[in-house]
């Protein structure tokens, strides 16, 4: 059985590794596309919108339904991105990962 010292200091050790995930969280530039690139929306790793580009091809005033749907479609997309990298960054750091301190 590990001594307590040596739990403190994995924990310690761990809390680290996650402070340094999550800064390369929020430090990472996540681009989110819809109709195959016509849209997308650059979001920080927090979230944070920092540019959008539409293809002035999808903007037709007759079809703003389509754009619509491609700007909710970009945005999506980016944010499913955030939540991989997230997992990728956290998951080995999380308890029942496997590999966490509690693994």
């Amino acid at each position: 059985m590990p001594d307590m010292q040596q739990i403190i200091q994995q924990a310690q050790e761990m809390q680290a590794q996650l402070q340094t995930a999550q800064q390369e969280i929020l430090a990472t530039e996540i681009v989110g596309t819809a109709g195959g690139g016509l849209v997308s929306i650059t979001l920080s790793g927090g979230g944070e919108v920092r540019d959008v580009k539409i293809d002035p091809k999808v903007v037709d005033p007759e079809d703003v339904e389509t754009l619509q749907d491609l700007v909710q479609g970009a945005f999506a997309d980016g944010y499913d991105k955030i939540g991989k990298l997230a997992e990728e960054k956290l998951g080995p750091l999380t308890p029942g990962s496997g590999d966490g301190l509690f693994g």
